[in-house]
């Protein structure tokens, strides 16, 4: 009589297969027949994997899943995350009421009303690039030409950041959100640009203006670690999540002229053809990490104290039990209930300036280039499955 072993979890993370802009596979079938199921990460450590869109809100929302990264069995997805997350303070991994003191004294820089007054000033910086890139001459990369400085230049804009530093902080950012970059490599790019922020804040206060780091550092209540590992949190996610979901949601549209063709003969779609294409392509594909404080059922499967989790919120965003042929771009489609930005109460703070930004950017380039199109065989395109923001390297078109 043989002795049966347990099949070990598969490695995370998993192969994309042949849609670039869908989750991987692996776990499509896990959210349909094993929604909460075990994964082995880069370390030989275990962690939960939660695909289902209900659970996914399940664990975001319940306060006894932790955010802090400090605590035992928190998941880190590779040794570079790991090192990053351990040394900084930013509020993103922390925990009420410290992640809520510190995020309030930002929320009113992103509110609704504010980032659509913003409307006209983002309009400008968006036509002036297309402007640049078309004088440039076909062929472009969208990605460096326009993608990419719009919110690198609006970030900047908010923060009181001199945009002629762009290059310093971009370059620094790529390794901090480099899946092979060493746990050496990562602290030195965020020791980099925390000393520049530092000096940033120093100069701030003795010339303030009306951006972000100035009237933090006006405030008085945060220590100069804690204004730089805010700013640069807000630097290095104020560009690069945008900058890719501009691309991405471009190439697309580009891959669906059913889709374009309608945006292009109805404009007034561009809000849900927005949240339907931050649902649809969800470039935040490593998953949001939780670990449990105390033992919770989630699915079906109790997930013990001190145990982590990853909740993939690209899966949860094809869940066919909430968006109906959820695998098919539709932007006319009631989107809002995706999980792009996370949810709970540490749900993307800069969420409405995204959308503002998304909005203005595609709406605008397929409104001024009707002929836009790739410049090279779409089989040639680069994909970033090694970067923890998923998008193109870069966009080759021609118009």
């Amino acid at each position: 009589m043989t002795t049966a072993h347990p099949i070990a979890p598969p490695n995370f993370p998993a192969p994309r297969g042949a849609c670039p802009f869908a989750p991987p596979p692996a776990y499509e079938q896990a959210r349909r027949e094993q929604p909460v199921s075990r994964v082995t990460l880069w370390d030989g450590s275990q962690c939960w994997l939660v695909t289902r869109h209900a659970d996914v809100r399940s664990v975001l929302r319940d306060q006894r899943f932790s955010a802090d990264a400090r605590h035992p069995g928190f998941p880190f997805v590779t040794d570079g995350r790991r090192a990053l997350a351990n040394e900084s303070t930013s509020f993103i991994r922390l925990d009420d009421p410290e992640h809520a003191r510190l995020r309030r004294m930002l929320t009113a820089d992103f509110m609704i009303k504010k980032t659509e007054a913003l409307r006209p000033r983002i309009q400008r910086i968006v036509d002036d690039f297309l402007d640049r890139m078309v004088a440039h001459g076909a062929p472009a990369d969208l990605v460096s030409e326009f993608a990419l400085p719009i919110p690198s230049l609006v970030i900047c804009l908010l923060l009181g950041v001199d945009y002629g530093d762009h290059g310093y902080f971009q370059e620094r950012s790529r390794v901090l959100l480099h899946n092979h970059s060493t746990a050496d490599e990562v602290r030195q790019a965020r020791e980099e640009l925390t000393e520049y922020l530092g000096r940033l804040a120093e100069a701030k206060r003795r010339e303030p203006d009306d951006g972000i780091i100035s009237r933090l550092v006006a405030r008085g209540e945060l220590t100069d670690e804690e204004v730089a590992a805010t700013c640069l949190l807000l630097l290095v996610a104020g560009h690069e999540t945008t900058a890719n979901m501009t691309s991405l949601s471009t190439l697309a549209l580009l891959r669906d002229p059913a889709q374009l063709a309608r945006l292009r003969a109805e404009p007034a779609l561009i809000k849900p053809a927005v949240e339907e294409m931050l649902r649809f392509l969800s470039i935040v594909h490593s998953g949001l990490p939780r670990v449990a404080t105390e033992d919770v059922q989630v699915g079906g499967e109790t997930i013990r104290a001190g145990e982590g989790v990853l909740c993939m919120i690209s899966v949860a965003n094809r869940d066919e039990e909430v968006f109906e042929g959820a695998d098919r771009l539709d932007i006319g489609r009631e989107s809002r209930r995706h999980v792009a930005f996370g949810f709970g109460v540490h749900q993307c703070l800069g969420q409405p300036l995204a959308r503002v930004e998304l909005q203005i950017a595609v709406e605008t380039l397929f409104r001024r280039l009707p002929k836009l199109r790739l410049a090279i065989p779409y089989e040639d395109i680069r994909f970033r499955t090694e970067m923890a923001i998923y998008g193109v390297h870069e966009l080759p078109v021609t118009w």
